[in-house]
């Protein structure tokens, strides 16, 4: 008995649980660090975040149902789509496109100016490889001309953090890395460490 109770005492839910990961961006300073780590800002900079609902309107009956893990508005009306996936999904760009696209034509209705239409940006939190060709853990990926590397617009952007290819662990981590790490670990003893080095 003593020790079912001890096993429990030492029971931690992973960040990478979705209920976990969700009820983790509802605290309005994780939210706050995350963003701002992903975005390549400091917190401060990130003034206002809202969570709005995660159901994409339906424009018909049969029209397929989007529910994301979480969504965000920015103080400048930036949506921002954070999708956490554990295991490998073989159609995950065509998802990932189909949210992104429904997030930004969902903004406008009949009648109103496409001036409306805010920034969209979709993080793809992914616990399996998914870029095989390298080691990089973080990108951003963005319209641009594929000749010259030019960014054609930043309304729809995606970042990707791949945590199986983090990094050896550096003492002088920071931003994005290290919330990748958070994210990524296993047990009590690392959260508790990376809590005294990071307020968020």
């Amino acid at each position: 008995m003593k020790k079912a109770k001890q096993n429990n005492d030492n029971f931690i839910m992973l960040p990478t649980v979705d209920f976990c990961f969700k009820e983790l961006m509802r605290n309005p300073k994780v939210r706050k660090g995350f963003i701002a780590a992903v975005l390549g800002k400091n917190p401060e900079e990130i003034r206002n975040t809202t969570l709005v609902p995660t159901e994409l309107r339906k424009e018909s009956e049969d029209d397929k149902l989007g529910v994301l893990d979480v969504l965000v508005e920015l103080e400048d009306e930036t949506k921002m789509n954070m999708e956490l996936q554990v295991s490998y999904f073989e159609c995950w760009i065509n998802r990932v496109l189909f949210y992104l696209s429904k997030i930004y034509s969902g903004q406008i209705r009949e009648g109103e100016e496409y001036d409306r239409l805010h920034r969209c940006i979709h993080v793809g939190i992914l616990d399996f490889i998914h870029f095989s060709q390298d080691k990089k853990c973080f990108r951003k990926l963005a319209f641009c001309d594929v000749e010259t590397g030019e960014q054609y617009t930043d309304l729809m952007e995606m970042y990707v953090l791949e945590l199986q290819k983090l990094p050896p662990e550096d003492l002088n981590e920071k931003g994005i890395i290290r919330w990748m790490r958070f994210l990524g670990g296993k047990n009590r003893e690392e959260f508790e460490d990376m809590a005294k080095k990071d307020e968020y």
